[in-house]
């Protein structure tokens, strides 16, 4: 090997492992440490926004806590700094795939109005406390740009929560006192600059005894500020320019806020009856239904007691209308991850393919029967198996009262009336009376969904023939001989059938055959009749034919067509 070629695989190399610098990672947007850090930004965003202009309109509470306010404010600051960090370290997604190249993270983050907010709040304007003196907060406003990474950190946790619509509740809660806790700093301050107790709308005079105190100044400013935002009036009728235009501008906030919040209430109930209704079905249109065709007060009293207990006992009975807007892939995870231990009790089920248990959790409908209800009786025709979720079955006699053995969670019956068994000897029919002892919830898998999913396992299909045969043994309902005079019937049936495709196939080929020769004979006639015609083309004309030709050309006056003219005709002439 030459000098320079060993040069070249020395740079080559990568570096040893001791000088390399680990390097940060890069945080997924929709991930879990993004998340947590949108909720840390809350507090110093909602810090500023509330303790700033807090400090600013309440001089006493600006001078007696200098010290704490200085701490966090650039504890504060130090979060923004590294929230820009943050966001550089960020990944975004292109085409669907996440991006962790950091050059190009950073460039894109440069180029957003993002990055400019981020970089105008952390502007240091807190230097002209040099010149101005440190009691000055309202230096620290531009701190209020961040406040976009509060409504993503909101918009984040209640796409999160389990419980939505309480936390959008609270949010429109926190907006309400945000907003009156800004206005009441702002009377206080305008009550200020009037002069205290100049009149009976402004703040009382500090020198009277009680309204010196700092928390006494903050809660009267804030009830004078709810009761004039929320309309609800017995307020001092303003007395100068300055206080009318302070009542207007509240009133006109009052009323759009009041339009807010109502929207948003409406919002929120209308959420909530929309999951009502989706996850439980609605139960008026059946009373009323019960009510017009006079039901009987026994049966709609079982009828309602049974839409009660769905909804007290949060029970859904529409889990495929729930999840249908999912892909089918991430509908089968949910289903499979909800239902499938209860499948795979199963006798019948167990060691199959784990694909056709998927697909079998996606047919399983649940069902609730209520105290006394039978679930099947006797001499039914089987069309769907069951299996229990929760509950108690008991097998009774035909008096109904007489129990032979009680089924509890985890059991399942009728799985062999879906599964064509030949020489079962009670065919489809059901061969017992199962009534409900209490409520019930159980999974309902019907003959057609199960074909419809075997079709594709053909082995499964098998597998579960056999297992089925099986239990029908030890049942002694099984009768061998049926079985195998349907087993020889079915293999001379499908010999049949295979003689039947054998004799097609061999009229298909006849057929073919002499279509081919028909073709072929077709194509000898036309090119015999071409050959005619070019010999005949060839063949010399007599000279009779040619004179004959000549005599039959018209004269002059005469048609071209052999007829004379009108006179020789002898029809009249013209005129």
């Amino acid at each position: 090997m030459s000098q320079d070629s060993k040069v070249k695989t020395t740079e080559s190399s990568p570096p040893a492992p001791s000088t390399t610098r680990k390097r940060l990672p890069v945080l997924d947007p929709s991930g879990d440490y993004y998340y947590w850090w949108l909720n840390t930004m809350v507090f110093p965003v909602m810090y500023n926004l509330i303790i700033v202009v807090c400090r600013a309109c309440f001089p006493d509470l600006q001078h007696g806590y200098l010290v704490a306010w200085f701490v966090l404010d650039y504890t504060s600051d130090l979060l923004y700094l590294l929230d820009i960090a943050v966001h550089f370290h960020t990944g975004f997604l292109d085409q669907g795939i996440l991006v962790v190249d950091k050059g190009r993270i950073a460039s894109r983050y440069v180029r957003t109005w993002g990055f400019v907010l981020d970089l105008a709040s952390l502007i240091p304007t807190d230097l002209a406390y040099m010149q101005l003196g440190p009691h000055i907060p309202t230096l620290r406003l531009n701190r209020f740009l961040r406040v976009p990474r509060l409504f993503e950190a909101f918009d984040r946790t209640e796409t999160r929560t389990a419980y939505p619509n309480a936390f959008r509740i609270t949010k429109l809660m926190l907006y309400i006192f945000v907003v009156i806790h800004w206005n009441s700093c702002l009377y206080f301050a305008l009550s200020q600059y009037l002069g205290f107790g100049r009149d009976a709308w402004v703040y009382p005079d500090p020198a009277q005894p009680g309204f010196e105190r700092l928390r006494r100044q903050y809660l009267y400013s804030f009830y004078f500020s709810t009761l004039i935002l929320t309309t609800v009036g017995d307020t001092p009728l303003p007395a100068r320019e300055e206080e009318y235009l302070f009542m207007v501008g509240d009133f006109l906030l009052a009323v759009m806020g009041f339009a807010t919040i109502m929207g948003s209430m409406s919002s929120v109930i209308y959420n909530m009856n929309t999951a009502d209704a989706a996850f439980y079905p609605d139960h008026a249109l059946v009373k009323k239904y019960m009510k017009l065709h006079r039901v009987n007060r026994r049966l709609e009293r079982r009828v309602i007691d049974w839409y009660q207990h769905l909804q007290i006992n949060k029970k859904m009975t529409n889990e495929v209308a729930i999840l249908q807007h999912l892909p089918e892939r991430l509908r089968a995870e949910v289903a499979v991850s909800v239902h499938l231990s209860t499948l795979s009790r199963v006798q019948i089920f167990q060691n199959c393919e784990a694909s056709l248990l998927e697909e079998l959790v996606l047919k399983l409908q649940p069902q609730t029967y209520s105290p006394g209800e039978y679930v099947c009786r006797k001499g039914d025709i089987g069309r769907e198996m069951y299996i229990i979720r929760e509950g108690q079955l008991a097998v009774v006699a035909d008096d109904g009262v007489t129990q032979y053995a009680v089924l509890g969670a985890g059991l399942y019956f009728g799985e062999i009336s879906i599964i064509n068994i030949k020489g079962n000897m009670s065919g489809n029919r059901r061969t017992a009376n199962i009534k409900s002892l209490g409520y019930s919830d159980l999974f309902c898998l019907s003959k057609e969904d199960l074909r419809e999913v075997l079709s594709e396992y053909p082995q499964a299909q098998t597998v579960m023939e056999e297992k089925g045969r099986e239990i029908l043994l030890k049942m002694n309902k099984l009768d061998v001989n049926a079985e195998a005079a349907e087993i020889a019937l079915q293999e001379a049936t499908e010999s049949r059938l295979r003689g039947l495709d054998q004799q097609l196939d061999d009229l298909q080929t006849k057929f073919a055959r002499l279509l081919a020769e028909l073709e072929s004979s077709a194509l000898k006639i036309a090119y015999r009749i071409e050959r005619l015609e070019w010999q005949t083309r060839e063949w010399p004309v007599p000279q009779d034919l040619v004179e004959a030709d000549i005599d039959s050309e018209p004269e002059e006056g005469t048609s071209k067509d052999g007829g004379g003219t009108a006179d020789q005709e002898g029809l009249p002439g013209p005129v």
